[in-house]
């Protein structure tokens, strides 16, 4: 069975290719995706997202503020307060992107910093987005002592060494379905190398759909596309790849029951 580590599932649509949450899990589940991280973006939206979930054991949340949703109303106490929920079983996502915004990284770096804190004080694992700030990246997750409760890179798209210094924290690392891209030479090449014990999977959801799913909205049912093709990428089978990162999965999430 598969997991999905990182799934948006309050912005899949609903209007048009799902009827509802549980239209989005069996169809998941048919595909062999037995269970689902929800990632939080904003905190305005994380209740109702939270509250969608929680008729489902086999889904869990985490809860943040994406670098690029600083603008949304937030602060470390909500942050802190919402988090403490038993369903939430990640900090973030959080992390840096230098690519689509320049002007407030003082503003990223502080969020990033305080989301590592209460993710090593509720010992829930830290789920880091990063985009053209590699050194910062790694700077913060070294200073703010990451390995203490441990965390992902997710959507991995940097090069070899980021993820060699990423996995000397003792960070997981991620792959999605950009892996399947045309253009995604480098990123295979990481793929190939990354520790088995190391490696998740995820869709990203809504985004990022994999081949064969390119130009439709992705959904956690694809999963087992990316698994499929990293599975082949690294010369084992799809069983053993589901299984190891479904291990992964819940030794790094160490509070989300199976």
């Amino acid at each position: 069975m598969f997991v999905d580590s990182h799934c948006h599932l309050d912005r899949l649509d609903y209007d048009k290719k799902h009827h509802d949450l549980a239209d989005v899990l069996q169809k998941a589940q048919q595909r062999g995706v037995s269970h689902f991280l929800s990632v939080s973006v904003t905190l305005e939206a994380f209740p109702a997202m939270l509250q969608s979930v929680l008729p489902y054991p086999n889904v869990f949340a985490s809860c943040g503020v994406h670098p690029l949703d600083l603008e949304s109303a937030w602060s470390s106490e909500q942050l802190r307060e919402l988090a403490a929920h038993p369903r939430v079983v990640a900090i973030g996502e959080t992390g840096l992107d230098y690519y689509y915004s320049t002007d407030n990284k003082a503003e990223q770096q502080q969020a990033f910093r305080e989301h590592i804190r209460l993710s090593r004080a509720l010992k829930k694992p830290v789920i880091v987005h990063t985009r053209d700030a590699k050194e910062d990246t790694l700077t913060i997750l070294r200073e703010e002592c990451v390995g203490e409760a441990g965390g992902v890179l997710h959507c991995f798209t940097e090069d070899w060494p980021m993820a060699q210094a990423a996995l000397a924290l003792g960070m997981y690392i991620s792959i999605s379905g950009i892996v399947t891209f045309r253009n995604a030479d480098a990123l295979r090449e990481v793929t190939r190398q990354i520790p088995a014990d190391r490696l998740l999977i995820e869709t990203d959801s809504p985004y990022l759909a994999p081949v064969p799913h390119r130009g439709h909205q992705n959904e956690p049912a694809y999963v087992a596309d990316v698994a499929a093709f990293i599975a082949e990428l690294r010369g084992v089978t799809v069983e053993t790849l589901a299984a190891q990162t479904s291990e992964n999965f819940f030794r790094l999430f160490s509070q989300a029951q199976r």
